[in-house]
């Protein structure tokens, strides 16, 4: 991907921009109207729902919705164990929101961290996941390996005394690479997740296993190479004491030499980062 200013996206880049957005509308939408006794199934469904009313009708993945301790994973062996279930929202439980909807061709996967009432320890997590977003750009930027950023992230919350959650995820990513879906009348899914993704990530897959790289950025060796250009759905996940947070975006790295623009938030103007702008301004 060659280089872009953040302030002059590409059209291409415009497209990613406008599903993401898309996305954390329907979060903020979805955060808004629940209330205790709400299932994650129900929330989940709320999303779906939410972004079907406004055309999106293919998926990375269908909407996830975890509540309570199920926002840190706590005790997830298998990846069944990431589907809604039943678990009832209560007055100062957090939740999380986590969906990746394809939207005229174009792919988003976000995720947003929430709480039913006041819950201070909540608050500190989102708090202290702006520093995460600051050394994830950083690094990319440095060229680092993704295996280096990733043990780095690690070092970073081991510091502020929580535990990584997203190693909990399938190969213990932290991100994965996203494209373009070609758009189609029917959009089967497996599991969740959509085909034409799966087919683009599996693409991908053995594309980066000839070349050297992977479309996976995880802890181990197969992620032992710098970030490769493209588009990156990138989401550290805090957790403490059945407490769990996290931020879900898409990061651009091109092969630009500037360091500006080798590497870039797609967007500033999300949630997490406009609530961490607010608490400066307050402090």
């Amino acid at each position: 991907m060659t280089s872009a200013v953040a302030g002059e996206l590409s059209a291409e880049l415009r497209g990613f921009r406008e599903v993401q957005t898309l996305a954390y509308e329907c979060a903020e939408a979805v955060a808004a109207q629940l209330k205790p006794g709400v299932t994650e199934r129900e929330a989940a469904r709320m999303q779906r729902e939410w972004l079907r009313e406004r055309g999106v009708r293919d998926w990375f993945h269908l909407p996830f919705a975890w509540f309570g301790d199920r926002t840190a994973f706590a005790n997830f062996r298998i990846p069944l164990q990431f589907f809604p279930t039943n678990r009832r929202l209560e007055p100062g439980m957090p939740f999380i929101l986590d969906m990746a909807p394809v939207y005229k061709g174009y792919t988003a996967d976000i995720g947003y961290s929430g709480c039913l009432g006041l819950n201070p320890l909540h608050d500190k997590l989102l708090s202290d996941l702006e520093a995460h977003r600051e050394l994830l750009l950083r690094e990319v930027r440095e060229r680092r390996t993704l295996r280096e950023i990733y043990e780095d992230v690690d070092r970073l919350m081991v510091r502020q005394g929580y535990a990584n959650r997203h190693r909990a995820y399938p190969f213990g990513v932290i991100a994965h690479k996203i494209d373009r879906v070609k758009e189609r009348r029917r959009s089967p899914h497996v599991f969740g997740f959509g085909t034409q993704s799966l087919k683009g990530l599996a693409s991908d897959a053995i594309h980066g296993h000839r070349d050297g790289w992977s479309p996976l950025w995880s802890p181990y060796k197969f992620s032992d190479h710098p970030p490769q250009p493209g588009l990156w759905a990138v989401e550290p996940h805090l957790g403490f004491r059945g407490t769990g947070a996290k931020f879900e975006e898409i990061l651009v790295v091109t092969d630009s030499k500037d360091p500006e623009q080798s590497a870039f938030w797609l967007d500033d103007d999300l949630p997490h980062v406009r609530r961490w702008a607010e608490e400066r301004a307050a402090a």
